[in-house]
């Protein structure tokens, strides 16, 4: 079986320069023309079978025109959702200096999930969409930079806390593998088919 995990395109927390997390929103104009992009590529070169997405608006936003794209279904899932950060959701970035932050796995920060609940999460969920999907081919996971991060440690069977981590730009895609001799990576953090967007708005 082969594993897209791709993250949704610029939302409007970015332009706001806000921690995003679990603030719930939509794409910005430039997100909408990256996962067109996007979902362009996944049909011509490696189209799923099945798409799972995350239920926050930017997830589902790009999750349903990759649909539109491919022909997919989508199966919509709360356990894909990002790290749930608590009180930091929505707030600036000068604002969030002045919430204690954790210090520790196990600690989180008001009202959210610590490290170690989120790993914990990442493994549950991709344990039952790997469960789900054996008659798959290849599917896709729409989902955050966060989850994305987490899944791929889940994925090879790492420790929660390492030190380096898997960025994912806007569409990032990353392409996995399970087969007879184990688990593979083929590629990682692909942004290629945004190219021309990211001249267009240095």
């Amino acid at each position: 079986m082969e594993i897209l995990l791709i993250r949704h395109g610029q939302s409007e927390a970015d332009l706001l320069n806000v921690h995003e997390g679990r603030a719930d929103f939509s794409l910005t104009d430039l997100g909408i023309k990256q996962v067109q992009k996007m979902a362009e590529r996944v049909k011509n070169e490696f189209a799923p079978e099945l798409i799972w997405s995350s239920t926050l608006k930017r997830a589902i936003e790009t999750a349903t025109i990759l649909s539109e794209n491919t022909g997919c279904e989508i199966k919509f899932e709360d356990y894909l959702m990002e790290h749930n950060n608590g009180v930091l959701a929505g707030v600036s970035f000068e604002e969030a200096k002045k919430i204690p932050m954790p210090e520790h796995p196990h600690e989180r920060v008001e009202n959210g999930e610590s490290a170690i609940e989120f790993r914990m999460r990442m493994e549950m969920i991709f344990s039952r969409i790997l469960a789900s999907s054996t008659n798959f081919n290849r599917i896709a996971i729409v989902a955050h930079g966060g989850v994305i991060h987490n899944l791929i440690h889940s994925f090879l069977k790492m420790p929660i806390h390492t030190d380096f981590g898997f960025f994912t730009g806007d569409t990032g895609i990353h392409l996995l593998e399970i087969n007879e001799r184990g688990r593979l990576i083929r590629f990682l953090n692909d942004t290629n088919h945004i190219k021309d967007l990211v001249e267009v708005a240095k």
